[in-house]
């Protein structure tokens, strides 16, 4: 699962300085930047002072009680899509101020406790005379970075989230590799998904059940993320976002928002059935979009596509935008595409769509990203060059809706109602215009009535059927040191001749 971003130093491939029109094609003014440039990290209404419901088990403004009031939550985010979008969080006794990343796609809270090259300040355990340590290891790999540490407990709250102190698990990171990049300003992980996925197993209580239980709020939460379109900002003026918890605040979104079924609570895995390049219907399988999973994840920077998907979509551009073939490097995230400064690339693109499944499961609706979500600029050169990647990466392990999606809309987790809802988000323009679409609803007749794969085993019922082989392989192999040692412990006895044919075949 891919966390931030990072990117060396790049230098300069001229592939192209022509442009051409003509009647039938013309060909895009393209540069490309060589270098490591690594694209797959595997690794803004009163409130209102009561409750008002929608009917669907979404709070919609404030609660008599004071503990959820959404606009205390608008505008509580900083940070890109390249390093992460994170919220500030007071940890301890007496409080200690960190930076957390918010992670769809993971379910631990982590938070550095030693110190890190890479980090300006970290949890210190010994000072805070409410945390409690279980004595447990736990360890969490990504798909980049890795870290270790200890489980213990402490007190929790949010300078601009519900009005509460809770008492949460903590993972104390103590040795990581990869995990934390340069330049990234979080000093930790807030892991918002299910327990199935916690670690070293579902008995850690993730923090938003720990939420949800402890305070009484909507067992719902909503984000939006505003670095659509924009380059990543230092982290000295990072851009902003909002998480809500408790439910949904509609001054963050326009339109309607519509919901797909959460498939399986662990990753918010949803369903896909189909995508779309330009007016282009790739025409695979809905299968193929499916393979493994298809999740929701805020801590994954890219649009990741199953490797036969991303090719036919990187075809399908390509026929579009009419790259040069030795910009390949461009597609597979190993190089920069490059205009002249105020030379806009994204009219050469083409928008891609999405179809997820409605909640009427004979039914769809489509989310639809400009090329400015997901041809994304990174930084410009000497000041004569503006420079982009590519937003979407190939992967092996299922297809991911990250950061390079989500920036275009505003995202809310029902988990009450087991759905994901999605709207585009008030913060999703760029010079007036917007930057995402939704559409709906479509007839899903045509598509095959279950894209999942029911008889795909997830990773946590992978570990059960491993250590229950293990076990069975354990209890067959004591069977047979008792069979081999029962004859030895007969010998003064009647030996039958069964007994005995068992005998010299043990011999």
């Amino acid at each position: 699962m891919e966390k931030t971003q990072s990117m060396l130093p790049v230098r300069v491939l001229l592939l192209c300085c022509s442009f051409s029109l003509c009647s039938s094609m013309f060909s895009i003014p393209l540069k490309i930047f060589t270098g490591q440039f690594n694209s797959s990290v595997d690794l803004d209404l009163t409130p209102l002072r009561k409750i008002e419901t929608s009917g669907n088990g979404l709070s919609l403004a404030s609660d008599p009680s004071g503990i959820v009031n959404f606009l205390d939550m608008v505008n509580n985010l900083q940070g890109d899509s390249g390093r992460g979008y994170y919220m500030e969080m007071l940890i301890g006794t007496p409080s200690q101020t960190l930076n957390i990343l918010v992670d769809t796609g993971s379910s631990n809270f982590a938070v550095a406790a030693a110190p890190h090259p890479f980090i300006t300040h970290f949890f210190n355990r010994a000072v805070s005379s409410s945390y409690w340590t279980s004595g447990r290891a736990v360890q969490v790999r990504y798909t980049q970075g890795n870290w270790e540490g200890e489980l213990g407990t402490d007190l929790i709250s949010i300078p601009k989230g519900p009005n509460a102190t809770v008492t949460i698990n903590i993972a104390a990171i103590l040795s990581s590799e990869g995990f934390f990049l340069p330049g990234v300003n979080w000093q930790g992980i807030l892991g918002m998904a299910y327990p199935m996925l916690a670690r070293p197993d579902s008995s850690v209580e993730p923090f938003f059940n720990s939420l949800v239980r402890q305070t009484g709020i909507p067992d719902v939460f909503s984000l939006q993320m505003c670095g659509a379109g924009i380059a990543a900002s230092t982290t000295a003026d990072p851009v902003g976002g909002s998480l809500v918890m408790g439910g949904v605040e509609p001054t963050l979104y326009r339109g309607s928002m519509w919901y797909t079924p959460i498939m399986q609570e662990w990753y918010y895995q949803v369903e896909v059935l189909k995508l779309e390049v330009g007016d282009q219907n790739l025409n695979l399988d809905c299968r193929e979009y499916n393979s493994d999973k298809a999740i929701v994840d805020s801590g994954t920077t890219l649009l990741r596509l199953p490797v036969n998907v991303f090719n036919a979509v990187v075809d399908a551009i390509s026929q579009t935008s009419l790259i040069q073939d030795s910009a390949s490097g461009f597609w597979t995230g190993t190089k920069l595409a490059c205009w002249a400064v105020g030379e806009s690339p994204w009219r050469f693109f083409p928008k891609i769509s999405i179809y997820l499944r409605g909640t009427n499961t004979s039914q769809s609706f489509r989310i639809t990203i400009l090329p400015q979500l997901y041809i994304q600029p990174i930084t410009d050169v000497d000041g004569t060059l503006d420079c982009f990647r590519f937003g979407i990466s190939s992967s092996v392990n299922g297809l991911v809706i990250g950061a390079t999606v989500m920036e275009g809309f505003y995202v809310a987790f029902d988990r009450a109602q087991k759905r994901v809802g999605f709207a585009v988000s008030t913060c999703a323009e760029l010079a007036g215009q917007p930057l995402a679409e939704i559409a709906g609803p479509f007839l899903a007749e045509t598509v095959s009535s279950d894209c999942v794969s029911r008889s795909l085993l997830r990773e946590p019922l992978l570990w059960v059927l491993a250590y229950t082989l293990m076990g069975l392989c354990a209890l067959v192999l004591l069977v047979l040191v008792l069979l081999m040692m029962l004859p030895c412990r007969r010998r003064g006895s009647e030996i039958t001749d069964e007994s005995s044919l068992v005998r010299h075949r043990i011999k």
